[in-house]
C-alpha cells in the first residue's frame, strides 16, 4: 500500500497524464465483474411498495397515504407537516422522510419480496 502511494506521489509530482500505466497490475484493481443474479429490487415503485420496503410498521399507513397523496412522486416531496396532519406518528414520519430522501438521491430502493417455493 505504501509503495502504491509513493508511486502515485511521484506521478503527480512529475505531472504525468497517463496515470493508469504507472499503477501495478493486480487482480484487486480489475473493474470487470460478472453477476449472475438479477436485481433483487422492485422495478416499479409505488406508495405501497415503498412503505413495505421501509418496514418497521410504516406499512400500516399505506391506505391513508395512497388515498390522500395518491402519487409516489408527490410522496417523495411531501413535507413533515403534511404527514403530521394526516396523523402519522413521529417515528414513522422520520422513517418515511429519511427513505424518501435516500430514494431521491439513488442511495436506497425497496427490495422485492422473496418468493418462497
Amino acid at each position: 500500500m505504501a509503495t502504491l502511494l509513493l508511486q502515485l506521489q511521484r506521478v503527480i509530482r512529475s505531472e504525468s497524464v497517463n496515470l493508469i500505466s504507472t499503477l501495478p497490475h493486480s487482480s484487486s484493481y480489475s473493474s470487470s465483474r460478472s453477476f449472475s443474479k438479477s436485481s433483487p429490487y422492485v422495478v416499479k415503485v409505488g406508495i405501497p411498495e415503498f412503505l413495505n420496503g421501509i418496514g418497521s410498521g410504516v406499512e400500516s399507513h399505506v391506505a391513508k397515504l395512497d388515498s390522500e397523496i395518491g402519487d409516489f412522486q408527490k410522496l417523495l416531496v411531501t413535507r413533515t407537516l403534511k404527514l403530521k396532519k394526516l396523523g402519522i406518528p413521529c417515528k414513522h414520519r422520520k422513517l418515511i422522510l429519511k427513505h424518501a430522501h435516500k430514494y431521491r438521491l439513488g442511495l436506497w430502493r425497496p427490495r422485492a419480496e422473496q418468493v418462497k417455493a
